[in-house]
């Protein structure tokens, strides 16, 4: 996407480029792939983000690579198993019954709406974390932090679905916790144009980098330091 000249402006005289980061350590990177499940990504789930399936073949290509390279690409799935108790503010307020009822069961661990989309190239290798709220840093979602620290990573590159609220939301708890924070831009979606859009605009305005899939890809160096 092309930032408007205003936001490039005002990236440039805040940190003296538009982006900031020449080359990734791939062993020290994860690629964290959040929420493409059945529930957000298939027809006929409440959650669907249409969108997000265009994203396979970006997502795919950029997994392939980082592994190549040497770094890990992890598979965040939220589940809504006991949604109701420890996010009963959501449930009860934020959502209809109707909607909190059909999220509560086509987001459930033993539902297909659980499962990650077929058409995404999963590795045996690869991480898999389940959060349970928006981020998957905030404190009790879910066990991320755990699986970045054991690995040593210093650098996310996020993915997923949608752009606005869960990838938005983890990408920018982990750069208050001082990783290296990019949003790519053709491996996430929102519901809209506009929402994904402006929140990319807002992401680069204050808290990080936004760059296509192959751009991430070009900046991979295998084990440097």
């Amino acid at each position: 996407m092309e930032f408007p000249q205003w936001v490039v402006d005002r990236v440039i005289a805040r940190q003296g480029v538009l982006h900031p980061y020449a080359w990734f350590d791939a062993s020290k990177t994860a690629f964290v792939v959040i929420d493409l499940q059945n529930y957000f990504t298939q027809p006929g789930y409440q959650g669907e983000c249409a969108a997000s399936r265009v994203t396979f073949g970006a997502v795919n290509r950029l997994a392939k690579a980082l592994r190549e390279a040497g770094g890990c690409v992890i598979w965040i799935q939220t589940s809504s198993d006991g949604a109701e108790e420890f996010w009963s503010h959501h449930h009860a307020h934020m959502l209809t019954p109707e909607r909190s009822a059909r999220r509560l069961k086509e987001l459930s661990s033993g539902h297909e709406g659980f499962a990650i989309a077929a058409d995404l190239q999963v590795q045996p290798e690869d991480a898999r974390v389940v959060k349970r709220c928006y981020s998957a840093l905030t404190p009790g979602s879910s066990p991320l932090q755990e699986e970045l620290k054991a690995r040593g990573i210093n650098t996310l590159l996020i993915g997923g679905t949608v752009t606005n609220v869960c990838c938005e939301s983890t990408a920018r708890d982990a750069m208050a916790m001082n990783y290296v924070t990019v949003m790519v831009e053709d491996a996430l979606s929102a519901v809209t144009p506009a929402e994904h859009e402006h929140s990319l605009q807002q992401w680069m305005l204050f808290f990080g980098d936004v760059l296509r899939a192959d751009e991430a890809i070009e900046r991979l160096r295998p084990g440097r330091t």
